[in-house]
Formats: structure tokens, C-alpha cells, sequence
């Protein structure tokens, strides 16, 4: 699939404001997990809560720099220890990554990406692969919070846990 550098500049500038607008909602949910519950999971085969968010981050770094340098680097990222560094590197890496996408020309935003010998797509295409494989997710860790005793934070509109807390406060 070809695409001009005007088209992949527009698509660039069309995604970047949805990225960060599912980024914060993805980092509520993740600030609602009780550290003391991380390690939840529904079911023996599922992942736990704390890799649950340690996959997400991971994944989105590893979409975002593939695009800002139009390759793929599968190299291992070390995976901290706890949920306060997990979402730290998420901020963290999320920022530098967003900047970098941010200063792509229409040129390096069209350019041919191979994924895994499977998938050859224009750079700035994988940006919406990365935000519907976060949002895939996000749901599955915000099923986790009930179940570990947290408050389901709002994600499109008002949860029954963000309406509750509103109401309380008058």
C-alpha cells in the first residue's frame, strides 16, 4: 500500500491528538490498579493486571519508535519492577515518543515499515494498529478493576464509579 507524504501528513496530524486523548484515558485506568492487587488476573491463563499494563506500554513504545525511526527494533525492553515505575516510563517514554512523531515529515510518515515479515504498511498506518491494540487492552484491564476492589475510572463518558464519586461531593 503506496501513500503520498501529503496524505500520510494528514493522517499523522489527523491520529497524534487521538493518541494522547486515549494515552490519558489509558493511564487513568492504569493509576486505578491497587498495587496491592497487581498481580490479579481472572483466570490462571490470563496475564496479570501488572502485565497487562507492562504489555500495553511496552507495546505502544515499541509502535510509536518504529514509526518515528520506520523500523521496527524488537529489543527487549526491561520490564521495571512495580506499577509507580511502570507508569512513570509511560509518561516518560510516551512524551519523548510523541515529539518524535511530532517532527516527521510527510516523506518519513509514508514510508514503508515491515512488521515481522507479515505486514508492509506505510509508517504512520501502525499508529492505528497501536491505538486499537491499546484500547483491546485497556478494556481487558478495566473488567480487572471491579473484581480487585477499584473504582472504574470514566473512559467515554461517566462510569457508575466516576458518577458515584461525583455525586458524593455535592
Amino acid at each position: 500500500m503506496q501513500m503520498q507524504p501529503e496524505q500520510a501528513l494528514f493522517l499523522l496530524n489527523l491520529t497524534l491528538p487521538t493518541l494522547e486523548r486515549e494515552q490519558q484515558t489509558t493511564l487513568r485506568v492504569m493509576e486505578a490498579v491497587p498495587a496491592s492487587h497487581a498481580d490479579y488476573k481472572p483466570d490462571p491463563n490470563s496475564m496479570s493486571a501488572f502485565d497487562l499494563c507492562w504489555h500495553v506500554v511496552s507495546a505502544e513504545n515499541l509502535f510509536m519508535r518504529a514509526v518515528a525511526a520506520s523500523v521496527f527494533d524488537f529489543t527487549p525492553t526491561e520490564k521495571p519492577p512495580t506499577m509507580p515505575e511502570i507508569l512513570a516510563f509511560y509518561k516518560e517514554s510516551f512524551a519523548k515518543n510523541m515529539a518524535a512523531l511530532g517532527s516527521l515529515s510527510g516523506e518519513q510518515a509514508a514510508t514503508i515499515v515491515d512488521f515481522r515479515g507479515f505486514m508492509q504498511l506505510p509508517a504512520v498506518s501502525f499508529l492505528d494498529f497501536n491505538i486499537r491494540h491499546t484500547l483491546h487492552h485497556r478494556g481487558q484491564l478495566s473488567v480487572y478493576l471491579r473484581p480487585m476492589g477499584a473504582k472504574v475510572p470514566a473512559i467515554y463518558g461517566e462510569s457508575y464509579d466516576s458518577k458515584a464519586a461525583k455525586a458524593a461531593k455535592g
